[in-house]
């Protein structure tokens, strides 16, 4: 296949979902880019490393895709490039970090396991969710729902999986130099969790990489802001390949 072949079309999407999140995170972008062919993982069921995540979203996806993770998922999408750097076509990283864990951040995270071993999931996500969405939609019910029935269906057991595999990182800050396919780092301008800054810092560390914020948005972008990732990933994927 020639390479303006390859370019005319890209290959399919493959969308990893964060802590807690699945494939509903994805509904609008798995509309949007339908034309993309976009393949959204479920959640990483059992997994206790982002190694084994990793591995995971590799089984599920074509022999050369185009990446997208989203907070936690970004950090797999890292993984996955660091293991089959030739597989990956593009790859974009939204409201994420790269940084190792620190003792206060496994201290947080241990309350909320704690919170949700004592008072079940329901009330570790109410305590947890809130803050990771821009303040204005915190109140909104028809909002707020469905994210908080997402996060509580994944459970206390896949909870503790996946903050044992966020603790147990490796660092990926010597990979970010490497990557030498287009990449897009995206963050909500209000994201508490992963400011825009951190991922500024991320897409200055590696060559090439497109920079966006997406307006009025906190750290659930891809249904905060779906319009505005949307058309970011759009632009990400006319651009040509490596």
């Amino acid at each position: 296949m020639s390479m303006n072949a390859h370019h005319a079309s890209p290959a399919p999407l493959l969308l990893l979902p964060g802590l807690l999140c699945d494939e509903s995170i994805w509904a609008p972008q798995l509309a949007a880019l339908s034309d993309h062919h976009p393949i959204a993982v479920p959640g990483y069921p059992g997994a206790r490393s982002l190694r084994a995540m990793a591995e995971q979203g590799l089984e599920r996806a074509p022999p050369v895709f185009s990446l997208v993770g989203h907070s936690m998922g970004a950090r797999v999408a890292l993984e996955i490039f660091a293991i089959a750097p030739e597989r990956v076509e593009r790859l974009a990283l939204l409201d994420t970090g790269i940084h190792p864990p620190t003792p206060a951040e496994a201290e947080k995270r241990g309350a909320l396991i704690e919170i949700a071993r004592r008072a079940g999931i329901d009330a570790m996500v109410d305590r947890w969710l809130p803050p990771m969405v821009h303040p204005d939609r915190r109140a909104d019910d028809a909002f707020m729902g469905p994210l908080r029935a997402m996060a509580a269906e994944g459970g206390v057991e896949r909870y503790e999986d996946q903050v044992a595999a966020l603790l147990g990182r490796p660092d990926p800050r010597p990979l970010l130099s490497k990557i030498d396919c287009p990449v897009l780092v995206g963050a909500g301008r209000d994201d508490e969790w992963s400011p825009p800054e951190q991922n500024r810092a991320i897409a200055s560390a590696i060559p090439g990489a497109d920079f966006v914020i997406f307006d009025q948005c906190g750290h659930m972008a891809p249904v905060e802001a779906p319009d505005q990732v949307s058309a970011a990933l759009r632009r990400w994927m006319e651009r040509p390949p490596r």
